[in-house]
């Protein structure tokens, strides 16, 4: 792939600063035109056509309709359970101990996610793993709040030491506490730190031995040797419980039909952060813009996904 323009009216630091303008929506219209044709044609760089290859996996998942297992928390279960039908795959929130290693059998893939802990959650989902695991079966590890206590943490190191884990999502400061470098990558919310910020999210990918896709104002998939910023969202996912959990369903629901886990997430976080701005434009606040979300992922316009998309690969 060619080295990106360092003509400084086309600059990544230049041009991350538009992105995070036009989430917040205070750019005008030829403005968020021109940042979303020069993000495009440095992502379509590589060959690579990231809105027709996002809804051509989507398109597989609607005809397959995989069966998402999660083992997931109380607070998200009806929430992400919706996302998961509405990007058109199947739900089941399964947790018993005696049903876990059957049920994961069954799914096209498997989410842990620690969001509410007790070590009878914690050993269902080990089970589930391994049985994933045994299969061929992608697993997604949602590191809800790790770091935040001992126990927490010590629960992930488990999970993490038993289960083969295909993609992590979560935000910087999971990603921080999970990879052990809390120091190096505190602040990496930041659009202005994406790029330096990717040769730790690499880092974090080696020493977790899995995909790392770090959410935040703009997601970062990276594994040991590719990394590639994703673009889209708005503000409003902040202000909704859930909707965390709800990319890494994405991401599950992905992975499912597309077995290569860098692809899966990226177009996951795509399809996911297009129809956050959609959903947005459409809410009066956060309640409206939960129910538009789903809405969106349901029945998003094939040419705004074609055209919104925002993927670049962020070099070394």
């Amino acid at each position: 792939m060619q080295s990106m323009s360092r003509d400084p009216e086309k600059s990544i630091s230049g041009r991350m600063c538009l992105i995070r303008e036009l989430k917040m929506g205070i750019r005008n219209d030829m403005d968020k035109l021109m940042v979303i044709r020069r993000i495009q044609e440095d992502g379509n760089m590589n060959g690579i056509n990231w809105g027709d290859e996002t809804l051509r996996t989507l398109d597989s998942i609607r005809k397959r309709k995989p069966l998402i297992h999660n083992l997931t928390n109380f607070v998200v279960m009806n929430f992400t359970a919706n996302v998961i039908l509405s990007i058109g795959a199947s739900p089941v929130m399964a947790h018993a101990r005696e049903e876990v290693e059957e049920m994961a059998g069954y799914a096209g893939a498997v989410v842990l996610n620690i969001g509410t802990l007790e070590p009878a959650w914690v050993h269902a989902m080990i089970l589930a793993g391994k049985s994933a695991n045994s299969k061929g079966i992608p697993v997604i590890f949602d590191p809800v709040g790790v770091g935040a206590t001992r126990y927490r943490s010590q629960a992930a190191r488990d999970i993490m030491g038993a289960v083969k884990i295909d993609i992590i999502r979560g935000n910087a400061a999971e990603i921080s506490a999970l990879a052990g470098f809390e120091a190096k990558i505190r602040g990496v919310d930041s659009l202005n730190s994406v790029d330096e910020a990717s040769s730790i999210i690499r880092e974090a990918s080696r020493r977790l031995n899995s995909v790392v896709a770090m959410t935040g104002v703009e997601d970062l998939v990276c594994d040991r040797d590719r990394c590639y910023a994703v673009s889209g969202g708005d503000a409003m996912f902040t202000r909704v419980t859930g909707t965390g959990c709800a990319a890494s369903v994405a991401c599950a629901c992905f992975a499912a039909v597309e077995p290569d886990p860098v692809n899966a997430a990226i177009y996951a976080l795509a399809y996911y952060g297009v129809a956050g701005t959609e959903s947005a434009s459409r809410s009066a606040g956060p309640g409206s813009f939960a129910i538009h979300l789903l809405d969106a992922l349901a029945g998003l316009d094939r040419n705004t996904v074609r055209t919104s998309v925002l993927v670049r690969e962020v070099m070394e």
